[in-house]
């Protein structure tokens, strides 16, 4: 598997003259039905981008967990401008599932514009169009450095294909148990836990701050804010391919100040060890 920089590459996507850079196909598909809905909810408005890109399976964290096409058809309060960026995205091998976050801005007419991040796993559905799986949150003050467009695009290497539901199953258990452990150990000790779990370059999303790139940095701002974490697994989902899952669940936060009720989402992704570490984990409040 290889990753790309925008800054090392000539083939990452950057704007000029209002036309992106081409993109390798596999990941590319996904990076543009992202755009395409983000340019729609900009131009258009938010509910026709959304609606665009779910359906009946699709759920959106608002911030609980609702079936997206029913809490759409009820014309939520959501803002009337919104756009989004992705900086992040990866394909599996499979190419039935991916994963695209990045900055995004929203705002209601007459009041000032807000910034936050999210973070959307897709699937394609039986026609191959990319649709939410589950989307996400978390808003921010927008202050942050902007981040280049990291992407994987998946190699041609051989994958086991599973027919069996219940080894399928199976597959998904091995990384709720993962997350389990991850939990456990969280409840004993926080940095033990995000060291052992978390990837190198790790990517943390949490309420009010700018995005967070890499292990020491998660670690260091949990430490500096006094942060305690401890995490119920709940939900899962796995490529086909079996090298990228997610977990989602609850999650209560100590802080110096106050204890919080949150939701996390977390990033799974196989290492070349066999060893399942945390990609992206963002947290939001219920």
């Amino acid at each position: 598997m290889k990753i790309y920089s925008s800054i090392t590459t000539l083939i990452l996507s950057i704007t000029f003259s209002g036309v992106y850079a081409q993109l390798p196909d596999k990941v590319g598909s996904l990076i543009t039905a992202d755009r395409t809905a983000s340019n729609i909810a900009k131009k258009e408005n938010p509910y026709k981008a959304f609606m665009s890109i779910v359906d009946k399976e699709s759920t959106l964290y608002v911030p609980s967990p609702v079936n997206a096409i029913n809490y759409l058809n009820n014309r939520p309060n959501i803002p009337d401008i919104m756009s989004w960026e992705p900086n992040f995205a990866l394909v599996s091998k499979s190419l039935d599932w991916g994963v695209t976050s990045g900055p995004m801005e929203f705002q209601k007419v007459g009041a000032i514009k807000r910034y936050g991040q999210y973070l959307t796993v897709w699937r394609r559905d039986r026609k191959g169009n990319w649709k939410v799986h589950i989307r996400a949150e978390v808003e921010n003050f927008g202050k942050g450095a902007k981040s280049d467009l990291v992407y994987y695009e998946p190699d041609d290497s051989w994958y086991l294909k599973h027919r069996s539901k219940v080894r399928l199953q199976q597959r998904e258990e091995v990384v709720t148990q993962s997350d389990e452990l991850f939990s456990t150990i969280l409840k004993a000790n926080n940095e033990t836990a995000f060291n052992e779990f978390l990837a190198d370059d790790v990517r943390y999303y949490y309420p009010w701050e700018a995005e967070i790139e890499g292990k020491k940095n998660v670690l260091a701002f949990l430490k500096k804010k006094r942060i305690e974490i401890t995490t119920d697994p709940s939900g899962v989902g796995r490529a086909y391919s079996g090298e990228y899952a997610y977990t989602s669940g609850t999650a209560t936060v100590r802080s110096k100040e106050k204890v919080v009720k949150f939701n996390y989402i977390r990033i799974w992704q196989l290492k070349d060890d066999y060893q399942w570490r945390v990609a992206i984990e963002m947290m939001f409040e219920r």
